[in-house]
């Protein structure tokens, strides 16, 4: 980060002690100085203790609140914030080795920033996980499980990760979904919203709305929301709900800011239905796509629960053709949304902003496209589901590329306010990444837990819960506390997650599962919750 974004009279008295022969390097992260020296082991006294000086009176140089170049208030020399939320988002994206995706705008992105290759969301369904994420709290603190509850009715007074800006004195502001939204039915108001986290919100509605009609339903049983659906739209990028989304963003990145923002986008693609113009369906002819491959036999060692109750048959029993079509749907969102991402990016560019905001972009959770012989969306806890793509960008970071450590949606909370110099509440149940924005290969020691709960049906007698626990080696996955079944799946041998040991377990298999069981419990109780839930909005 240059020294002038912290002020002039900052830059002309911090350039007169870099001088100093004897300090070798300076970088600021946040409100971080990090400072070394030359070796003075043969320099006299008096030398010593000017390096000493030097490198203590500059870290608070750049420690204290400035006045900016532009004479804006001080609070304006603090990083902007541009949040952008995906819904439905697998890591189906060039950066994280996808083949198939067409991605370049969210490639650039990560390859200024850090691409976090294994971060992993706390219940991947919309509502549970990003009030997670946005509290900063696990799913059993704020007992969060369905579409249905809000997390203040556990938790009435949490500070919220925009409600903490909002008191830092940023301007707060949502554009699209960030919380849970009924999609598309919701599409065009708040949703279910939490107002005091914004000091303003926008919602559009674009011509996808008035299209629904239009719309190709592969399973007509079941409404567009969560059916396999899609669309070839016509018109503009710029007329779909996203287009209008991200054009409603620029127009508040052209604005004058008068105090630092912290501006949230949330994109409704690529949830179901699939919509987007047709030039990106274009982009993915039928013919060069195949369903991921499995091998023979893969379902026979999975526990029943671990298959979704909305997607208990494999593929919903459609054809390959169909099921070819509904691939090329999700993919062909997925590029309409990096190319409103692009649009974000470069209004950072032409208003002078990327050297002072800080470019955050994630997934409420992963997404399955037919993995396991047949699963598809969401609400499971293999990696294909758990896993979630987290990109964060954060000006005077000296970490670029990927970073390959055990991260979870808990640590976005603490990293921005770490970033910001904001205080980070006490509750907060997640660690801060600013020493992997720094260097990703840095040690981390990191795991993740992922937990969704099962309602009651034809198939279990009972609702049971699902937690997850996944290491640098290990996934090891309980139902019901076990009685409906366990998982242990070795990401060394098998990334695919095909061969479950916890099914006939070794004794060294037998020793990993009561450690990771150990630690899992630390995380997630594994209990049926005793708070309400709506069993037909798990």
């Amino acid at each position: 980060m240059s020294l002038s974004a912290w002020g002039v009279w900052q830059t002309d008295l911090a350039d007169k002690f870099l001088t100093c022969k004897y300090l070798q390097t300076c970088s600021l992260v946040g409100r971080t100085a990090t400072i070394t020296h030359r070796n003075t082991g043969d320099l006299p006294l008096y030398l010593k203790l000017q390096t000493s000086i030097c490198a203590s009176i500059l870290a608070c140089i750049w420690a204290m609140p400035t006045i900016a170049s532009d004479g804006q208030t001080p609070e304006t020399a603090q990083p902007n914030v541009l949040f952008i939320a995906v819904d439905d988002l697998a890591p189906a994206l060039g950066c994280y080795g996808d083949l198939v995706a067409q991605t370049p705008n969210i490639d650039r992105l990560a390859s200024s920033g850090v691409c976090f290759r294994n971060a992993y969301n706390q219940l991947p369904l919309c509502n549970p996980t990003r009030a997670s994420l946005m509290t900063g709290l696990r799913p059993d603190t704020i007992k969060v499980y369905d579409l249905d509850r809000h997390f203040r009715d556990e938790v009435p007074d949490v500070v919220t990760l925009p409600q903490a800006f909002r008191r830092a004195g940023y301007s707060v502001e949502r554009i699209g979904k960030i919380y849970h939204y009924n999609v598309p039915a919701s599409i065009g108001t708040d949703g279910f919203d939490d107002p005091p986290s914004w000091d303003k919100t926008t919602n559009p509605k674009g011509r996808d709305k008035a299209e629904e009609h239009l719309i190709t339903n592969a399973e007509p049983h079941r409404k567009i929301s969560a059916a396999l659906s899609w669309l070839a739209a016509g018109g503009t990028a710029e007329e779909q709900t996203d287009g209008m989304i991200a054009s409603a963003a620029i127009q508040r990145l052209r604005a004058r800011h008068e105090r630092p923002f912290f501006l949230a986008v949330g994109f409704f693609r690529p949830h179901t239905p699939y919509v987007a113009p047709k030039q990106f369906f274009d982009l993915y002819p039928i013919e060069k796509l195949r369903l991921p491959w499995a091998p023979s036999g893969d379902r026979d060692d999975i526990p029943t629960a671990a298959f979704a109750h909305n997607c208990p048959i494999a593929n919903y029993g459609l054809d390959e053709p169909t099921l070819l079509a509904a691939t090329q749907a999700y993919y062909a969102c997925v590029s309409f949304i990096d190319a409103q991402v692009g649009r974000l990016l470069d209004a950072l560019e032409e208003q002078g902003l990327s050297e002072n905001t800080i470019v955050v972009l994630w997934s409420d959770h992963g997404y399955h496209l037919g993995e396991h012989a047949g699963v598809w969306q969401k609400r499971t806890l293999f990696e294909q589901c758990a896993k979630s793509p987290l990109i964060i960008r954060a000006p005077g970071a000296a970490g670029q590329g990927d970073c390959r450590r055990i991260v979870e949606f808990l640590d976005i909370y603490p990293t921005l306010t770490d970033l910001t110099g904001i205080v980070t509440p006490k509750e907060a149940e997640g660690r801060s990444l600013v020493s992997l924005l720094q260097d990703p290969l840095a040690d981390w020691d990191g795991n993740a837990v992922t937990q969704v709960l099962r309602p009651a049906d034809d198939r279990l007698s009972e609702p049971v819960m699902g937690c997850s626990i996944r290491t640098s080696r290990y996934r090891y996955t309980e139902w019901g506390e076990g009685e409906y079944g366990r998982e242990l799946y070795d990401h060394h041998s098998d990334p695919g997650e095909f061969s479950n040991l916890a099914l006939d377990p070794s004794p060294a298999d037998q020793a990993t599962i009561r450690r990771l069981r150990q630690m899992l419990h630390q995380k997630a109780s594994g209990k049926r919750p005793t708070t309400p839930f709506n069993p037909a909005r798990l």
